[in-house]
Parts: structure tokens; sequence; C-alpha cells
């Protein structure tokens, strides 16, 4: 059985437009390719076939693990989400205490993490490691370079 995955609506929006993306326009465009392909003859040495064909190989597996994350995707009711410690949906403002940088992350499950917008999956090291915290705690973060000391500063919705 596949994990639940927690969201916010928006993510789930996002990976529905994205899947139907897939099956709508990528799709046809790769069943267009094999057909081109096939028409040019011998089939034994068509690259442009094999290539096709694995073109639409990969496009449905992607489209299968897709529809897999979201059937076992569930909406959180963000309103409902306590500040008292970190947990998924959380923002939360830290301060790393070796080099006093202050960042500031929202915990969302791996579907959503995207860390140009400053989301990170609570399954990275950092977010397993701020999960239950409160204001004032210190995470002790296991990163490759070594252990990162953060102090937990705000938690928001």
């Amino acid at each position: 059985m596949d994990k639940i995955s927690y969201v916010s609506e928006a993510g789930l929006n996002k990976l529905k437009a994205e899947l139907a993306h897939m099956k709508n326009v990528e799709r046809p465009a790769i069943s267009r390719q094999i057909a081109e392909a096939r028409d040019k003859g011998d089939l034994s040495e068509n690259a442009e076939y094999d290539a096709a064909k694995e073109a639409q190989g990969i496009l449905e597996a992607r489209i299968h693990k897709l529809e897999a994350i979201i059937a076992n995707s569930r909406i959180l009711d963000e309103s409902r989400i306590s500040t008292d410690s970190v947990q998924i949906m959380s923002k939360v403002k830290l301060k790393n205490l070796k080099n006093k940088a202050v960042v500031e992350y929202m915990l969302v499950s791996e579907s959503e993490a995207n860390l140009k917008e400053g989301k990170i999956s609570i399954n990275t090291p950092i977010g397993q490691g701020l999960l239950g915290k409160k204001v004032g705690e210190t995470a002790e973060i296991r990163v490759p370079a070594g252990v990162i000391p953060f102090e937990v500063m705000e938690i928001s919705r």
C-alpha cells in the first residue's frame, strides 16, 4: 500500500493539473511521434521509433506514479494547524546557531516541496529534525557537512 501524503488544496490542484497535462498533451504527442516513426518503415533499425517508445514508457511511469500520489493524498485543513509546535504545513523561522543566518521554511509533503519557494519536505533531515519542536527550542540537524544547531524562532501558518 502506498503512503498517505498530506497536502494543501493548492498542492493537490497543481498535481491534478500536471497529470491532466501529461494525459491530454504529452501522451497524444508521443503517440503521434510513434505513428510517424512507424510510417517510416523497418522498425528494427528505426531509432526514432525506439526513442519515442522509450519516451512513452517513461511518461506512462510518471503518469502512474502521479495517479498513485493523488489517490493517496489527503487535503489538510490549514486553519486547524496549531502553531504550538512544528508540524506539516507550519511556517518556521529558524536561526542557524553556527553562522547566525536566519531562514524561513514551510514544511510540506514531498510532492509539494520546492526549495526556491522555501517549501521543504517533512521527509528531509531538516524537516524531520524540526517536527515537534517549539519556539525557543534547538534542533540538532544532521546534514552531510555535520550537525547544525537551529533555534526555532517563530512558528506560523
